[in-house]
């Protein structure tokens, strides 16, 4: 006879997918918060630089920082949510998150709102990575795409609406607002989670040791195919990040718009890699995943070029720069995808360690894209035009590996 499991028992079917359809709506909030605060802040960067009398270069940290944050926190909630279950894992993550978000509201030094940000991307990156990890404990074989292609497009929603709401927040009210809405949402969304949310991990697992992780990793990377998707695909994630570090900057100062525009213009951009991304989802089957990688990056390729020479030669202007950086996005709309459905078929087995390795690149690229566009700041769109040409090279040169 064989021993019994020790482990928790599963639920009936039935049970299960109930729990699913249940908390579907709100593990799609949940996910969604992750990086919502990244980008609901954008719009009053240059407020927040001018009331706390620091430097765009300062300011632009609490982006940065904010993706650093995010990259490395991806790397760890997933092992400690196998180990002591989702939920208890999800709620320290909001707690933290809740609690950089109060201390970002009274902030009267640029020091003091970077530690918050960074406070923030801790606890905001459980939510991101937990958000997905129990929408896949909750559903069978047969429901899981359609369960994640509406998480997926949810996420692919947040950039483009964060920042027009963040702009309309900061132009009411002012910036420190933007905190005050947020703060009140993920309490909001942590209450929810603490009184209806399950425990959606029926079989914890032993924690591994950072040696089993760490191979686990290395394992992956010595795939070639695997290594080139990443990288094209981390470029095509976070690339655009660059310009949304320097945009109230480059829109308030050199093109004269307001807090609410550049909200809209955010919103403009970002809606190009919907686009991007419903294209993908039609040409999935029907085309190579590696041929619609290269002709999403070709876009981009092109696009970055395109603004290059229209700031190079002086003709920059609002239309101007928002037309080459929404084909920019569809490019990256089209690579993404494809790029994270290539990294995920080079070892089934290893889809989690595949997946979080993949965030913590994309997050890390991110923060170094930002980084080069801060630093780099003198009020033109040249900075952001070849951080964004230099990802898109990097890409493509990856690209030819498979």
């Amino acid at each position: 006879m064989s021993p019994r499991r020790s482990g928790p028992a599963s639920p009936p079917k039935g049970q299960a997918l109930a729990e699913g359809r249940a908390s579907l709506p709100l593990l799609v909030a949940v996910t969604m918060t992750g990086t919502v605060a990244l980008h609901i802040f954008v719009p009053a960067l240059a407020a927040a630089a001018a009331d706390l009398g620091t430097t765009p270069v300062a300011a632009q940290l609490t982006i940065t920082l904010y993706l650093v944050g995010l990259a490395c926190g991806q790397l760890v909630y997933g092992p400690l949510s196998d180990r002591f279950g989702r939920r208890p894992v999800l709620i320290a993550g909001l707690s933290l998150y809740l609690a950089g978000l109060l201390l970002a509201i009274p902030a009267t030094s640029i020091e003091v709102l970077i530690v918050a940000r960074v406070l923030q991307s801790l606890g905001a990156c459980g939510s991101l990575v937990l958000g997905r990890a129990m929408v896949r404990d909750v559903s069978t074989a047969a429901d899981a795409a359609r369960k994640i292609a509406i998480l997926t497009m949810a996420m692919t929603l947040t950039p483009a609406l964060a920042p027009a709401i963040g702009g309309l927040v900061n132009g009411a009210f002012g910036w420190r607002a933007v905190f005050v809405v947020l703060a009140a949402v993920v309490a909001g969304l942590g209450a929810l989670v603490v009184l209806t949310l399950p425990e959606t991990n029926r079989r914890p697992v032993a924690l591994p040791g950072i040696g089993a992780v760490a191979g686990a990793y290395l394992r992956l990377l010595r795939h070639p195919a695997y290594r080139a998707y990443l990288l094209a695909g981390a470029c095509a994630g976070t690339s655009l990040y660059a310009f949304l570090a320097v945009a109230p900057f480059l829109l308030v100062d050199r093109l004269g718009r307001s807090s609410q525009e550049v909200g809209l213009d955010c919103l403009i951009v970002v809606a190009g890699m919907v686009i991007g991304s419903a294209a993908a989802g039609r040409l999935a089957g029907r085309m190579p995943i590696q041929r619609a990688a290269r002709i999403g990056n070709g876009i981009c390729l092109a696009a970055a070029l395109a603004l290059l020479a229209i700031d190079r030669s002086g003709h920059l202007t609002v239309v101007t720069l928002l037309a080459p950086l929404v084909f920019y996005a569809v490019g990256i709309g089209l690579l993404g995808p494809n790029a994270v459905a290539g990294l995920m078929n080079v070892d089934p087995h290893a889809a989690g360690s595949a997946s979080s390795l993949y965030g913590f690149m994309q997050m890390a690229l991110g923060a170094l894209f930002t980084l080069v566009v801060a630093t780099w700041h003198d009020g033109s769109a040249t900075p952001v035009a070849a951080t964004l040409l230099g990802a898109a090279v990097i890409a493509a040169l990856s690209l030819r590996r498979v």
